[in-house]
């Protein structure tokens, strides 16, 4: 079996997690701390489930609520995209890593 770390979804969603760290530090005070945060928090537990995942026997469903997370901070950052809290290259660098760890989490 792989190290979890080893794993391309693994090191492309901590790619995701490191964009929207800094991502969310350059949020306005009423964004940062409530979507920024929020947006943090679904990146990391992606990063825990893949890690429960590779290590448990359970690995559909840890998958599944991957899946979950991944689509919430796809949604999340429509908002802020739409709200103006980030510009349009911004939110394609960090679709297309969703859209490649979506891939790979079928």
């Amino acid at each position: 079996m792989a190290l979890y770390f080893d794993l391309p979804v693994y090191k492309k969603t901590y790619d995701l997690l490191l964009n929207l760290l800094d991502l969310s530090s350059n949020l306005s005070k009423a964004y940062k701390y409530t979507l920024g945060e929020r947006i943090q928090l679904e990146a990391i537990e992606v990063i825990v489930n893949i890690y429960k995942a590779n290590a448990g026997i359970e690995k559909l469903q840890f998958i599944s609520k991957s899946r979950e997370h991944i689509e919430l901070i796809r949604l999340m950052i429509r908002i802020l995209y739409d709200t103006k809290q980030i510009n349009l290259k911004r939110m394609v660098v960090i679709n297309k890593l969703i859209e490649e760890i979506s891939k790979q989490l079928k």
